[in-house]
């Protein structure tokens, strides 16, 4: 079974940073695309930034050049450096894996608990 599991949400005023990261654990193959999706209240979910195994980023509009995405293949984690925060930017953040699986044999998509982040003065 793979896990993600994330940290380094909270609370911080406009302006502020963060950082979140997502270790991937269990039994791994190899883990390919890693991202941030991120739910607001009453809304939908929606990609926020993405990076592939070998770099590759992309990212919502509305974050670019305050968002940046990385990743540690050696950790098997991926981290969102979170800048400049807006109100708009509250939300539970969600860390997605597309994972090789060593016990399933199969590529599994695999999502984290959340981890809640409120931007306000």
């Amino acid at each position: 079974q793979v896990q993600l599991v994330e940290s380094g949400g909270g609370l911080v005023q406009p302006g502020g940073s963060l950082r979140l990261s997502c270790a991937a654990s269990g039994r791994i193959f190899r883990v390919n695309a890693m991202g941030w999706y991120r739910q607001a209240p009453g809304k939908e979910r929606e990609f926020v930034a993405g990076v592939t195994s070998g770099g590759n980023t992309n990212y919502v509009n509305s974050v670019k050049g305050r968002f940046t995405i990385s990743r540690d293949n050696a950790k098997n984690t991926v981290y969102l450096q979170m800048n400049n925060l807006k109100p708009e930017d509250t939300g539970v953040y969600y860390c997605n894996a597309n994972v090789l699986s060593a016990a399933a044999g199969m590529v599994l998509q695999v999502w984290g608990q959340g981890t809640l982040v409120t931007v306000s003065s």
